[in-house]
């Protein structure tokens, strides 16, 4: 089954066994702290929870680990259980339409070893314009038991990534626009520039205009480039927009794919690191 559903299949679900699923709707927007909640208290899917981006999926930064710090599998799983999340129910994630906060939680529930996490196609601007319902009671959900199984093949850190640049059988994959992988800009970081040996595919180019995550093959063309038995460690700014891409790898067939989750702001906190600019071929 796709990790992406449509808004058919869950207002079907809704219907026939609304306890059968867990809606998780994580709205955020990075220039208004407030509008993820805001948003949700005014109507959002019935029985949906509230999962904030920053204080439910990720810790303050540090000197290392990025602008997004990914806690650790026991704080994780703490957290999505407060809020009535477990490791066994279906959850079906939406934000806005489909943007990296809901491949985010999508990614750290596989990460945490769920295997029944799913995405809302079109998210929440899909579902309201087809005048499906929504609601503007606020869900409670018990607090459940979340038993992560973590699957450490998802994930990559910077020791990983040092040794493996460069080595057969292995991408790395910079999900960044292209302005910011050659180096021309850094709009949050203080380095511009991109790691050595890092190919490009910008995450919004996976991704229509209607919000509506592109089929398997367009996916596959995107990818062209990389060998589908290849080991791909994606990453991005900080670890949130390369998580579209990780989807679509999925999506695309690509069964080895790491998220790098301190991503670039984390890479550049080591001055040992090596950085690059230019296209690929430059390198």
């Amino acid at each position: 089954m796709s990790n992406v559903v449509s808004k058919e299949w869950v207002l079907e679900l809704l219907r026939s066994d609304p306890r059968g699923m867990i809606v998780a709707d994580v709205r955020f927007r990075p220039d208004d702290a407030g509008y993820g909640f805001e948003a949700y208290q005014q109507e959002h899917l019935p029985g949906a929870v509230f999962v904030d981006l920053k204080k439910d999926l990720m810790d303050s930064p540090q000197k290392h680990g990025g602008r997004s710090p990914l806690p650790s599998p026991e704080e994780l799983a703490r957290r999505l259980g407060k809020l009535g999340i477990d490791a066994v129910t279906p959850v079906v994630i939406y934000d806005e339409d489909l943007r990296p906060e809901a491949a985010r939680l999508w990614w750290v529930l596989k990460y945490l070893g769920h295997e029944s996490a799913y995405i809302l196609d079109g998210g929440f601007e899909g579902w309201k314009s087809a005048g499906y319902p929504l609601t503007p009671v606020i869900s409670h959900s018990a607090p459940r038991v979340f038993r992560a199984n973590v699957r450490k093949d998802w994930l990559a850190d910077v020791d990983e990534v040092r040794a493996k640049i460069g080595a057969a059988g292995v991408t790395l994959l910079d999900s960044r626009d292209w302005k910011q992988y050659v180096g021309e800009t850094a709009p949050l970081d203080p380095v511009a520039g991109h790691i050595p040996g890092a190919v490009h595919a910008f995450w919004k180019d996976g991704v229509d205009e209607h919000g509506t995550l592109k089929g398997a093959e367009l996916q596959r063309q995107r990818f062209a480039a990389i060998p589908p038995e290849h080991e791909v460690i994606v990453y991005c700014g900080s670890g949130l927009s390369a998580c579209p891409n990780v989807l679509a790898l999925q999506e695309a067939g690509y069964r080895k794919v790491k998220l790098y989750a301190g991503s670039w702001s984390d890479w550049i906190s080591y001055e040992e690191n090596e950085i690059a600019v230019g296209a690929a071929t430059e390198d």
